[in-house]
């Protein structure tokens, strides 16, 4: 049996279980949704399973008790294989005013339907993604992203990791059941996922039947213009010189079962309060939930990234913005980007519920590339309205270069080997 590494999920599982009557952990395929739960869990039904799903799906249909039965928690795994459980759920929940009854695991969304409700107040939602490189051993946590909130002053720390390394946990991604392999064992984790998610996955989301080749020329495409605000007709033209009959509403079909399966996962735009009447740029920035998901689709190797350092650039930020997720949301946080129409632009915007925020630019490395993005993040500074907003709790610029600090202007330089929550 493999060992278990601990997550940062893990804290808010406890604490909403002691506070609503049931939890819903959503989440791709292979991101330990399932081994996480099951640390929680008294009573744990497989609904993957033939056998169990159709058990399951008699006790639904006939509104037959037996669907609960068992010591609570009770964990239903890949929930939404029987979408019609969630009523039961609440309405369970409702009956008994009990906290910690439930737990519903899923990695994809249910398919659409009858209207469900929508559970408000006794199903408390939350999202897992893949690990972090803290939550992997792969960070040595010297500059928490918590302490950059509360005003950490100065910071230390070095990254152990170079270019090589950098590229390897790139294209290993952040899958857990993988973390103990050999690394070239681990490199073949992503490219399993690839083919799962478009011979399978693309179909059974919601049971329309896609074509795997068109799916990965889509993947394809997205990659190629990840981390970027490209638009949606930039992508079909780069798919349609292959496929001439692709229109755009089949391709937001494909895009919209990735995002079921929480494959896609764009950044959303942030609208601060400005000082001028400079227009925001709504565009979402294109972004896969893991890394490798790109280098897979690309079919590239940690070789490849060394040799080509645009594309390594750009995948860099798709790992570092997973990272400030993970990091962001164990603080009741979320990530943002920032793009106005004069050019200035922040690669991610950390806000937290109470109205603090921060915000970094991410840059693989060099000194004039750190420089350039120092500016920019002091340009921004300068432009948000901060009577309204609030003063940054702080700038920061994530690298992947070896040393952790705050230079003179006060922006931090944080190696991404050094980061935790």
């Amino acid at each position: 049996m493999k060992r278990y590494l601990p997550r940062l999920l893990e804290a808010n599982i406890e604490e909403k279980l002691t506070a609503k009557g049931a939890i819903l952990i959503e989440g791709p395929k292979w991101c330990g949704k399932s081994t996480t739960s099951k640390r929680f869990a008294k009573t744990v039904v497989e609904l993957q399973k033939s056998n169990v799903l159709k058990q399951y799906q008699m006790f639904v249909a006939m509104g037959d008790e037996n669907m609960f039965r068992g010591e609570k928690p009770i964990m239903f795994d890949e929930w939404q294989e029987i979408p019609e459980l969630w009523d039961n759920v609440r309405a369970y929940v409702d009956d008994s005013g009990e906290r910690g009854q439930f737990i519903l695991t899923g990695s994809a969304k249910p398919v659409e339907g009858k209207r469900r409700h929508s559970g408000t107040g006794r199903i408390a939602k939350m999202l897992m993604r893949t690990m972090s490189l803290w939550e992997s051993g792969d960070s040595t946590g010297e500059v928490s992203l918590s302490k950059l909130f509360n005003g950490a002053g100065s910071i230390g720390g070095k990254n152990d990791h170079d270019m090589n390394r950098l590229a390897f946990l790139i294209c290993r991604g952040g899958w857990p059941g993988i973390m103990f392999d050999k690394d070239k064992i681990a490199l073949q984790a992503s490219s399993d996922y690839m083919r799962g998610l478009v011979d399978e996955d693309i179909t059974d989301v919601d049971g329309i039947k896609r074509n795997p080749a068109r799916a990965r020329a889509i993947l394809r495409a997205y990659a190629r213009n990840i981390s970027t605000p490209a638009r949606m007709s930039t992508i079909q033209n780069d798919v349609a010189a292959n496929d001439a009959a692709l229109d755009p509403k089949t391709l937001d079909s494909y895009i919209n079962a990735f995002r079921k399966l929480f494959v896609i996962e764009d950044v959303e735009a942030w609208s601060p309060s400005l000082r001028s009447k400079t227009a925001i740029r709504t565009t979402n920035i294109r972004q896969f939930g893991d890394p490798s998901i790109a280098t897979a689709a690309l079919g590239i190797s940690p070789n490849d990234l060394i040799n080509d350092l645009n594309t390594f650039g750009l995948i860099f930020e798709t790992m570092a913005v997973r990272d400030l997720r993970v990091y962001a949301e164990g603080l009741n946080g979320k990530v943002y980007q920032y793009h106005d129409a004069d050019g200035l632009e922040s690669d991610a915007i950390i806000h937290l519920e109470d109205g603090r925020w921060g915000a970094a630019e991410i840059k693989l490395g060099g000194d004039m590339y750190i420089e350039e993005a120092a500016e920019n993040l002091l340009k921004l500074k300068t432009k948000i309205n901060t009577e309204k907003m609030g003063e940054p709790a702080f700038l920061m610029v994530v690298t992947g270069t070896q040393y952790a600090y705050a230079r003179p202007d006060g922006v931090y330089v944080v190696p991404i080997g050094c980061l935790r929550d």
